[in-house]
């Protein structure tokens, strides 16, 4: 692995499996082998081959590595609640160590990874740690999904700074535009420009989740493969 990125967000629900299914594509279409993770998801369907997770299975459809479902979401927890209380419901434990040895059994098989978190940056996995303790452990850099809707400044900039205070790096940040009629879109950007350091890798308008192909060509997946020509951590 040449580089390796971990999608977090600012809430649930704000568009971090679109954003990676599109960070996917860039990254391949620009020659990049790719692959993925969704380390643990918690909200699955029972299928005739285990359970299995929505968010997991389109990002599957996006990597050209050969990967299986069990790689890509070694954890898959029935309720759609947070892991820690769904890991509880089954009497079932689980630690950022385990997580990270499931990726470190798959991490050299793809130029980039795109793991992405679940839920918000701080969502405990047990008594513990939390998703904010995954990325350190994967040896992984930052990537922010800012979902666009009322409210959002103040949960971009307190992620962003707990991300920074955790002794991470935010390499950069999305724009998702979930709430089309959100007042003064491209000012509440431009705020979090001037507020956060790392910088916008792009933005994406309100879409279709299946317009991948559209939103991966509004990514600016250049910075990030740069970095993996340089040291910087």
């Amino acid at each position: 692995m040449k580089k390796g990125f971990f999608i977090t967000g600012t809430d649930t629900g704000i568009g971090k499996t679109f954003v990676s299914c599109a960070m996917l594509r860039a990254l391949a279409d620009k020659g990049a082998s790719v692959g993925t993770m969704k380390p643990i998801a918690a909200g699955c369907d029972q299928s005739a081959n285990g359970w299995r997770n929505d968010d997991a299975l389109q990002l599957m459809k996006h990597i050209n590595v050969d990967l299986n479902y069990q790689q890509i979401n070694p954890v898959a927890l029935p309720s759609p609640i947070a892991p820690h209380l769904a890991l509880e419901h089954l009497n079932q434990t689980v630690t950022v160590k385990k997580l990270s040895d499931y990726f470190e059994n798959i991490k050299n098989c793809a130029d980039y990874f795109i793991v992405e978190g679940a839920g918000g940056w701080l969502v405990p996995l047990n008594e513990t740690e939390s998703m904010a303790d995954v990325p350190k452990a994967f040896g992984l850099d930052i990537i922010l999904v800012v979902g666009m809707r009322l409210g959002c400044l103040n949960h971009a900039l307190l992620t962003a700074a707990a991300i920074e205070q955790n002794g991470n790096h935010l390499v950069g940040w999305v724009a998702n535009i979930i709430d089309p009629s959100m007042l003064m879109i491209e000012k509440n950007i431009l705020t979090l420009k001037k507020s956060i350091k790392a910088p916008l890798l792009g933005t994406l308008p309100h879409m279709d989740t299946k317009e991948i192909d559209a939103a991966s060509q509004k990514l600016e997946v250049g910075f990030l493969l740069e970095l993996s020509k340089s040291n910087y951590r």
